[in-house]
């Protein structure tokens, strides 16, 4: 994980964003729900794989991301954290991970790239839960953290939005930059799984 790290560096920046939301009465689940929202619409805006809905994908992934830690410091700030609210957060982060995830492979004819990057990034998640299931604590670690892999997809729709350009090659080694972002989730997912079993299990 890198910008997971930097986590506490995000917290402080959250004050004047959480204050907003507060004044407007909108409670942390309304939060996710709205950052889940960003997500579909990322989706979508990459299966359309226009210059300008690639664009507006990469916006949407930002917003995703930024309101996913409101969310929680809202919660914080209100002191009403929950555990159903821990639960509703999580649920839709993965369908979010889903909703873009599909959006990519679906825009880049790259099906086949998806199914594996989705069933590696779900089973990074299963086995961080899992690992907490079994009574060792919530598992974070491993090579890419969700907040890498938003801040990648977001990166890749600004390049996939230039790739369309007439003057800029579309396919390096015969993948789009959506392909070969869909292949490192594929590897690095399932290697991440991997790595957090293989961890928990030397621990059990």
């Amino acid at each position: 994980m890198t910008l997971d790290q930097y986590r506490a560096v995000a917290d402080r920046l959250l004050d004047p964003f959480v204050d907003v939301v507060d004044r407007l009465g909108v409670s942390p689940n309304g939060v996710s729900l709205i950052a889940f929202g960003f997500a579909v619409g990322a989706g979508g805006a990459f299966g359309i794989a226009t210059a300008t809905t690639y664009v507006l994908g990469a916006v949407c992934v930002f917003w995703n991301g930024w309101l996913d830690l409101v969310d929680g410091a809202l919660a914080r700030e209100r002191g009403v954290s929950s555990e159903g609210g821990d639960l509703l957060d999580h649920v839709l982060d993965r369908y979010a991970d889903i909703a873009m995830l599909i959006g990519l492979a679906a825009g880049s004819d790259a099906y086949a790239l998806g199914f594996v990057a989705v069933t590696g990034v779900l089973m990074t998640s299963y086995l961080g839960t899992q690992i907490q299931a079994v009574g060792l604590g919530r598992e974070y670690g491993g090579l890419v953290g969700r907040a890498d892999r938003l801040a990648l997809i977001g990166i890749t729709g600004v390049l996939a939005a230039v790739t369309t350009l007439p003057t800029v090659p579309r396919y390096y080694l015969d993948l789009s930059v959506v392909g070969w972002l869909l292949l490192f989730f594929a590897i690095v997912g399932h290697l991440t799984a991997i790595q957090r079993f293989y961890r928990a299990w030397s621990d059990l």
